[in-house]
């Protein structure tokens, strides 16, 4: 009788390079999407104050950040807004939810009447959950 053993198996390899292809798309895919998503804010040409606590606290999604240019004029969402029209539109925010955040950011050449007039009409309006724009100074 003869005997033979039996041949012996080759381990299994398992083979990372299809999903790697995949987590490397997907990462490029995240980088890009991210980079093409700018608020109408940022946009715009403002240069604020500066502050060492600034950036340490973010932005909720539902918050409404108002841009005062240097020359006074007033901005939410990229589109230019007269006192009444901003008044409108901070009350309605007011009536869903009265907690609703407002980032004020004012030009640090604006006069500050400009944005004691903002937050006068989020007082007016109902909003009191105010916070100012600013920078982080540059360290030298």
């Amino acid at each position: 009788m003869n005997l033979r053993s039996a041949p012996e198996m080759e381990e299994p390899v398992l083979n990372l390079t299809a999903m790697t292809d995949v987590v490397f798309n997907l990462l490029v895919f995240f980088m890009c999407a991210t980079t093409f998503f700018q608020a109408a804010e940022s946009e715009m040409d403002v240069d604020l104050p500066n502050a060492a606590s600034a950036g340490a606290i973010e932005r909720a999604p539902e918050e409404i950040v108002i841009t005062v240019r240097a020359d006074g004029a007033v901005f939410v969402r990229g589109e230019p807004r007269q006192r009444e029209d901003l008044i409108e539109l901070l009350r309605t925010a007011a009536q869903s939810d009265p907690e609703t955040p407002v980032t004020i950011r004012g030009d640090r050449e604006a006069q500050h009447q400009s944005i004691v007039s903002v937050m006068d009409a989020c007082g007016l309006a109902g909003l009191f959950n105010l916070s100012v724009g600013t920078t982080t100074p540059e360290e030298g």
